[in-house]
């Protein structure tokens, strides 16, 4: 099965400044505070979608592409983890309860592990795939007016992941296809799994992220009203991260729907030249 882009494992290391973690972004705290939750998913949730591929990677070993796309999308996804486990211990340094939180995030990926099969596990992968690409799609749709007067390295972060993520985001669906095949079967648990991830997911990240904001003062004092407005503004209104990918969140449900269908490979381009002033990167 044909994967549109092959994906690259990169070996990157940010090295945040800590001192940054709770205002990196060019609007301030609240919007910071915002991404700064959603990194707390991703060590944990990377682990997941690891183990759900690993365990039916043996599907592919007749396809070398496919083949080659999961040993870049494991290698990917752990370095993803990696960094944002950095930053995630940054967080509970600065006084939020990160640790908490990614714990029982992790608490509930076991409880899937431990009590769903394995292809419900996969799909599950598939699904949330879909919407981190979709997100790190939006992200790089509208990366200097989302990120302007951030700090450089946390920009960097955002835009390498959201750049890999859109670099492997075919992977585990072709995976999937291979295990399930083009039936109505494997259409209909696929398009289960997607909004039951989604609405996990925004329960979860919206107590939290209220949360995180108490634990640094960003629900008191002058500026909190503007703030909390600025933040959804960048969340539903203009640049709108979450508004843009509601349309191809839907597309999702096409029966014949590919996640290359929303071709932004040209992004890709940008990617070692977007990163290079910026970063340090060993040869994989």
């Amino acid at each position: 099965m044909a994967i549109a882009v092959q994906p690259i494992r990169r070996d990157i290391r940010f090295k945040l400044p800590a001192e940054r973690v709770t205002n990196w972004h060019g609007t301030g705290m609240h919007v910071t505070q915002f991404l700064n939750t959603m990194s707390l998913f991703f060590p944990v949730g990377e682990r997941f979608f690891i183990d759900s591929v690993r365990h039916f990677r043996d599907h592919a070993k007749d396809d070398a592409e496919l083949k080659a796309g999961i040993t870049a999308f494991i290698g990917q996804e752990a370095m993803h983890g990696r960094e944002h486990e950095e930053m995630n211990e940054m967080m509970e340094q600065a006084g939020m309860p990160a640790m908490a939180q990614e714990k029982y995030v992790l608490n509930l990926l076991n409880f899937v592990q431990k009590y769903t099969p394995k292809i419900f596990q996969l799909s599950a992968t598939v699904s949330l795939e879909h919407l981190t690409a979709i997100l790190g799609g939006a992200l790089l749709e509208n990366s200097e007016t989302f990120f302007e007067g951030a700090e450089p390295r946390y920009k960097a972060i955002w835009q390498w992941h959201a750049l890999e993520e859109t670099e492997h985001k075919a992977v585990a669906f072709d995976l999937y296809a291979r295990v399930m095949g083009k039936t109505l079967q494997a259409y209909a648990l696929r398009t289960i799994t997607l909004p039951i991830a989604t609405g996990i997911f925004l329960a979860i990240l919206y107590p939290y992220y209220i949360e995180n904001l108490r634990r640094t003062g960003g629900l008191t004092g002058k500026g909190t009203i503007k703030g909390l407005l600025t933040s959804l503004q960048y969340q539903w209104g203009k640049p709108g991260i979450l508004r843009q990918v509601v349309k191809p969140w839907l597309d999702w449900f096409k029966p014949g729907f590919h996640p290359w269908d929303h071709d932004n490979s040209h992004f890709l381009k940008e990617l070692d030249s977007m990163l290079s002033d910026v970063i340090e990167k060993k040869a994989a």
